[in-house]
């Protein structure tokens, strides 16, 4: 990707590797693989999202997708209808997927909580941003900033598609797939607060009850938020 005359080739900067703590959700998510899609095979409430997104952005708008796994199915939805997308994830591994899935999107492999503070994205870049289950991987201390952060790379009035877990939970470790993932989230009502106070109109929800198709992954309550940069 070129942003400002530079061009990023899919590598975190040397200065600013991944704290421990994401190092260690990378790690496993290299790992994971593939089989986060056998887990998950139906997404329904993920190509809604993007479905609004597709239906409210003309052809050409540009998208971040913020922890875009392994590209399927928003990269590759969003793509589709003629977005120019650029997918951001710290893990090589499900990177290295994404690529192969939808090899028309461009790339950046980096902490999303670092990409304006290390200049690989300027403020007002996007005319749209998904994050869809991405802020869970976060302490909840950190999520806020990575809110205001999303808002910052947005063009005044520009969407914002969030996914979440209902859960009232801080960074806890979980079985995932085979590994240890550690997760936060919020009670829906607090949700709300959070993405209003971090300069978000929440303009629609939708939830979603939803079974993986892994023994290994418990049944859980999704939130889709479709906001707008207030």
């Amino acid at each position: 990707m070129r942003n400002g005359g530079h061009e990023y080739v899919g590598v975190v900067p040397p200065h600013e590797e991944p704290s421990g703590h994401r190092a260690g959700q990378a790690t496993a998510f290299d790992a994971i693989g593939d089989r986060y899609d056998e887990a998950f095979p139906h997404k329904e409430g993920q190509i809604a999202a993007g479905g609004w997104l597709t239906a409210s952005l003309p052809a050409g708008s540009r998208v971040l997708d913020a922890g875009c796994g392994t590209g399927v199915p928003t990269v590759r939805q969003l793509s589709a209808a003629g977005l120019l997308v650029t997918g951001v994830e710290l893990s090589p591994g499900m990177l290295a997927l994404a690529r192969r899935n939808v090899p028309d999107a461009e790339y950046l492999s980096a902490d999303l909580t670092r990409l304006l503070a290390d200049g690989l994205l300027a403020p007002g870049s996007f005319d749209a941003v998904t994050a869809f289950f991405t802020l869970l991987m976060l302490p909840r201390r950190e999520i806020p900033g990575a809110l205001g952060m999303l808002r910052e790379l947005l063009v005044p009035g520009g969407l914002l598609a969030l996914g979440m877990v209902e859960a009232d939970v801080d960074d806890v470790p979980i079985p995932f797939l085979g590994h240890i993932v550690r997760v936060s989230g919020y009670l829906r009502e607090d949700l709300h607060h959070l993405v209003t106070d971090a300069g978000f109109e929440v303009v629609k929800e939708e939830s979603y009850g939803y079974a993986p198709a892994s023994t290994d992954v418990p049944p859980e309550e999704q939130i889709f938020l479709y906001c707008r940069r207030a």
